[in-house]
């Protein structure tokens, strides 16, 4: 990732000098030879409760099956009004093996989003690689989906409440937003209902990769097997980097058009290597839909819109949540969820 310093995270003496690192992604997981496995880049995470500075309260409900589990964050608006509140469903990212809805860097966002739409917002606590290899992670995401579409919610008083469940969006980071996009491709969401849609889907930063590069993407293949190395990794199961889970572009894949949502927005960072590949997915998706790609100063004909942030790199409004640039992206996605 861009947006911290990998020196700050330094392997630890072990205290058995036999124990060696065996392999190692970045910050982000360390496996030794004694089967231990670290993750420096993740904080202790945080308890539940009332945010002093938005006023949100938040708390975690397990979902049944014990899988997984989610945490709900309600606004303090929710107490002065009976409107019901727009729904958003938020994944994680962490390259599948890292982070948790109780980070503190996950925790401050959704409170933040949470405050900011307002909106009534589920985190969900997904099975991370390698102890749950893909698609236990995909797998959990779905059920957490679905019980927040269906009349299962009914059991969590907030949600019955609060969540008006014509509008659930989906968004998620790194990751999180390849979850996303697996989840509103997935036959059960497509045809929930009936066909009913998501209201929309937020992806920020999306991991996608594939072997032939897109934009300006190097195209050396070493460097095309290194941005997949991770997934190959979490997914034992995939033999290319052209599965469709992680290449929605290849050829085979699924078609775009029968993405189960309104409205798309990608936020994209000019100094991620990801950048090309989320405006290449962004620009597919309006392809698929027959319209054009909306920016900045153009909201698009087919509900796909793409934000690039100039000068951030990769999941930067985690690490750096006061600059102005990640106000502009969270202002960004406050308006998309409250579009008409």
């Amino acid at each position: 990732m861009a947006s911290f310093d990998p020196s700050a995270f330094p392997v630890p003496a072990p205290a058995d000098p036999s124990d060696e690192v065996v392999r190692e992604f970045g910050p982000l997981l360390r496996i030794y030879k004694s089967g231990r496995i670290e993750r420096p880049l993740v904080p202790p995470p945080v308890a539940p409760g009332r945010d002093p500075a938005t006023g949100v309260e938040s708390k975690d409900v397990a979902l049944a099956g014990g899988a997984c589990s989610v945490r709900l964050y309600l606004p303090p608006v929710a107490a002065d009004t009976t409107a019901k509140l727009p729904v958003v469903v938020y994944v994680h990212g962490g390259g599948f093996v890292a982070e948790s809805a109780a980070s503190p860097h996950y925790h401050r966002f959704l409170n933040a989003l949470a405050s900011s739409c307002p909106a009534l917002g589920v985190s969900v606590e997904y099975r991370l690689a390698p102890e749950h290899p893909l698609p236990a992670g995909y797998d959990d995401c779905l059920a957490a989906l679905k019980w927040a579409l269906s009349a299962a919610a009914d059991a969590d008083p907030w949600l019955a409440a609060h969540g008006d469940l014509s509008r659930v969006f989906l968004a998620g980071d790194s990751a999180g937003a390849n979850i996303c996009h697996h989840l509103a491709m997935h036959p059960d969401i497509i045809q929930a209902g009936g066909g009913a849609k998501l209201k929309g889907a937020v992806m920020i930063h999306p991991w996608f990769w594939g072997s032939e590069a897109v934009g300006e993407e190097p195209r050396e293949p070493a460097f095309r097997a290194m941005g997949a190395g991770l997934w190959f990794f979490s997914c034992p199961g995939a033999t290319s980097m052209d599965d469709p889970r992680m290449n929605p572009m290849a050829p085979g894949a699924p078609p775009l058009g029968k993405l189960a949502c309104e409205r798309v927005l990608v936020c994209a960072a000019e100094g991620d290597f990801l950048r090309w590949r989320g405006r290449a997915y962004a620009e597919a998706v309006a392809k698929a839909r027959g319209c054009a790609l909306g920016g900045e100063n153009n909201a698009g004909g087919g509900g796909v819109e793409l934000m690039e942030t100039a000068g951030e790199g990769h999941v930067f409004y985690l690490f750096k949540p006061d600059c102005d640039k990640a106000k502009e992206m969270l202002d960004k996605i406050v308006a998309f969820i409250n579009a008409p």
